[in-house]
């Protein structure tokens, strides 16, 4: 049987489209579309042969499946020839073993999947590959498509300014004024995108990029299309496969926009369904406090949803307050007996540092993703002997003002428990040595690091 897959509403009225069609929300009800496949043609191989299958591709470079993405691409995106993928390779990230991490916290089986390591530093080339690709596929096929379009926080813009200039697409994107990291503002203006910078935040930018997309020939690249959600589910699909197809008993994940916990119980329902897992993790979603929408549904039990005014938060990416992928995340968190809990300021920060100190580097959303993780433990939710898996969403080189600011103890609300700014001194030996004997001397004792030097940048 060929594979193939379509939109479908996710509100269950049954009306589906074509993955080469533009269109976003269902046209009867208006809800939002899912990426839906045939499981039925897929169950022609056992899961013993898809296990196989994935495992070779893995340890491979034949075009394309040597991407962590099209490695999978009959559970992505079947029907697109190879010759239409646009592709960097993206995926295949590591998990970091956190022991040392993990014994601060009290779980000392803890891992870090760093979907930072990837080509635009972030989780979002694994979706911006697929969504890309059906494009470019578009457009050959003679779809009037101008641009793609997106809002973004920084990272979603990088992945698309990247896939697009390789495609050789043009890209729009809408960024709020203010309120992305310089290193991720420069990345779609590098690649050439046309960059504009809105004086609103993500809320504000989502509308307005919602609003275009209404012309067919600007197509939508945010979450809400579920071509992105496809790349991101093979996060799940890596996990498992990392620890030789033993499901963790937690996944923690930053959430903001929320098609990422969306993604991430897609693949872990999907290997379930096709018999490569027989259970399925428990899902934690981490969201600041200052935008906690999620959060604040959680606590009623998912009874009610109200939009909040999202407040500065160092976890700029997902500084959201009315998250497009609600009703695909609540779905996701019913199913997976999933929890939400949130984080501070200072709690996100100095849990960024602290992970930092164990050989990581931190964006501020893990630090987010770690807060919640220490709250959940010492509660009690967490216990000491299940394996977590925390998702990393960006590399930390994208949030350098961040690192500086804590270090140099200058952020506003932030107590740095973990700053270890360098001493500057005279190039004289005998002070260096006495600057390491009291150095060395304070680490063994458990004391602070030192007086506070400006730190370069």
């Amino acid at each position: 049987m060929p594979y193939r897959c379509w939109f479908e509403c996710i509100r269950g009225c049954g009306r589906r489209y074509s993955i080469y069609d533009v269109v976003y929300r269902c046209q009867d009800c208006g809800g939002l579309l899912d990426v839906q496949h045939d499981l039925e043609a897929l169950r022609d191989r056992s899961a013993a042969a898809w296990k196989q299958l994935f495992e070779q591709r893995a340890h491979a470079n034949e075009w394309p499946y040597g991407s962590g993405v099209w490695g999978k691409k009959e559970w992505v995106c079947p029907q697109l020839d190879n010759s239409k993928i646009v592709s960097m390779y993206e995926g295949h990230t590591n998990c970091f073993r956190a022991q040392r991490l993990g014994q601060q916290i009290g779980v000392p089986d803890l891992w870090v999947k760093l979907c930072g390591n990837s080509h635009t530093g972030s989780f979002k080339d694994l979706g911006m590959t697929v969504l890309v690709s059906v494009v470019r596929h578009m457009i050959d096929g003679g779809k009037p498509i101008r641009a793609l379009a997106c809002a973004s926080t920084g990272d979603t813009s990088a992945a698309l300014a990247a896939y697009a200039a390789a495609a050789s697409i043009p890209a729009v994107i809408l960024l709020p004024r203010g309120k992305v990291s310089t290193a991720q503002l420069i990345q779609p203006i590098a690649n050439g995108a046309l960059v504009m910078a809105l004086d609103t935040d993500f809320d504000g930018c989502m509308r307005i990029v919602q609003q275009l997309s209404r012309d067919p020939t600007i197509y939508l690249a945010n979450s809400m299309n579920s071509l992105r959600i496809e790349g991101q589910k093979t996060v799940a699909i890596e996990i498992a496969q990392q620890f030789d197809w033993e499901v963790p008993d937690w996944i923690v994940i930053p959430a903001g926009n929320l098609g990422n916990v969306s993604a991430l119980g897609k693949g872990f329902l999907m290997m379930k369904e096709l018999g490569l897992i027989d259970k399925l993790p428990r899902i934690a979603c981490a969201q600041a406090a200052n935008a906690n929408p999620l959060y604040q549904s959680y606590l009623t039990g998912f009874q009610d949803y109200h939009p909040v005014l999202p407040q500065k938060t160092l976890a700029s990416a997902i500084q959201i307050g009315d998250p497009v992928s609600y009703e695909r995340a609540v779905k996701v968190l019913r199913a997976f007996d999933g929890v939400v809990e949130q984080a501070s300021e200072e709690e996100l920060a100095n849990a960024a540092a602290r992970a930092d100190r164990t050989g990581l580097y931190c964006c501020p959303h893990t630090g987010v993703a770690l807060a919640a993780l220490s709250k959940l433990r010492e509660r009690g939710q967490v216990q000491a002997s299940d394996r977590v898996v925390v998702i990393s969403t960006a590399h930390g080189l994208k949030f350098t003002a961040f690192k500086v600011g804590y270090h140099n103890r200058t952020l506003g609300g932030v107590v740095s428990r973990y700053a270890n700014p360098p001493l500057e001194l005279a190039a004289d030996q005998s002070l260096v040595s006495d600057a390491i004997d009291q150095a060395l001397g304070k680490r063994a004792r458990g004391d602070g690091s030192g007086r506070r030097v400006q730190c370069a940048g």
